[in-house]
């Protein structure tokens, strides 16, 4: 079903979350500095009451089926967007980013994000409009990703698919050893190159194209309106900054995330699947009926599985780390 959102606001909506995404980065270039916990902490919250708060509004002028499904994609787009977290920690570790430089390259990761996501978005309601079988073909990835997010060795694939991008530019473009601030170019004994920055930004938006592909059909699994799956990105991404600083260390003690999110996609896999035979006549069933057994699965059911799943892969990790710790203590 097609939700006919009022233009104006989708317009003032999309006006004044831009500004917002300004005024953080331009804060950004004017301040760099490493955020104090507290600062992260109040930043998190006040996106994350800025997504409630749009979503009473979207409630209030467009109705409360729309309301839902901003919930539903915010939650787990933000659920995916964490997994990006994981990544990320890997890349500024291996080209040994300064801490005082990660806020920008994160915030230039986010708004490549958004630009890659924005592509996607727009050509899967192509997709969807055209061709409305694509649906079975979203299930089927979703469920190939889930299981594939549950591997360990998932990550390290990631990993290696920037490392190998990286080689190939190293082949081509002089870059030198060292950082030279927030500086892309510099220029050493008189000559010019670029600087370690490069990589990680193109390490970074390799990442962010690889979970676009991943994240952009889960969404539409639990929406048809591309406003709100903008939208939903959006909130996810703003604030993931903040989020990296906040959680710190506390990242490589969910262990468990990976299956809950993991669990989340092959939950909207197979609600897609169930979507698409109600929507397409399949010429193989009774004369080219609907298939009517397939059960819907409704938004409240949807929120409340995306909830408890990353609910419990996180307590389930933060239980399992502290008897980890518990056990060395003794052995030490």
């Amino acid at each position: 079903m097609d939700l006919a959102l009022p233009v104006w606001f989708e317009v003032g909506s999309l006006v004044v979350l831009t500004l917002i995404l300004v005024a953080d980065l331009l804060l950004i270039l004017k301040r760099p500095h490493i955020p104090s916990t507290r600062e992260s902490t109040l930043w998190v919250v006040f996106y994350v009451v800025l997504a409630l708060i749009f979503a009473v509004l979207m409630w209030i002028f467009a109705g409360e089926q729309p309301a839902q499904e901003f919930l539903l994609g915010w939650l787990t787009e933000y659920s995916l967007s964490i997994d990006n977290l994981f990544v990320f920690v890997l890349i500024m570790t291996q080209f040994s980013v300064p801490r005082k430089l990660q806020q920008e390259v994160l915030m230039v990761g986010i708004i490549i994000a958004l630009v890659l996501r924005g592509a996607f978005i727009m050509l899967g309601a192509a997709l969807i409009e055209n061709l409305s079988w694509i649906f079975y073909i979203f299930g089927a990835w979703l469920i190939y990703t889930a299981i594939r997010q549950a591997l360990p060795e998932k990550h390290d694939e990631d990993e290696k698919e920037e490392t190998a991008i990286v080689r190939f530019l190293r082949r081509f473009i002089d870059i030198s050893d060292s950082y030279d601030g927030n500086k892309v170019r510099t220029t050493i004994d008189g000559k010019r190159f670029f600087t370690p920055l490069l990589l990680v930004f193109v390490a970074i938006g390799v990442t962010d194209l690889i979970f676009a592909v991943d994240s952009i059909p889960a969404i539409y699994g639990l929406t048809r309106s591309p406003f709100i799956v903008f939208t939903a990105n959006i909130f996810a991404l703003m604030g993931l900054r903040q989020l990296y600083f906040l959680l710190g260390d506390l990242l490589t003690k969910l262990r468990y995330l990976h299956y809950g999110i993991a669990f989340i996609l092959a939950f909207i896999g197979v609600k897609l699947f169930f979507h698409a035979l109600h929507e397409n006549e399949l010429p193989f069933i009774n004369g080219g009926h609907h298939v009517e057994w397939a059960p819907e699965i409704n938004n409240w059911v949807s929120l409340a599985v995306i909830v408890v799943s990353m609910t419990v892969a996180t307590i389930a990790s933060l239980i399992s780390s502290s008897r980890e710790k518990r056990r060395e203590s003794v052995e030490g």
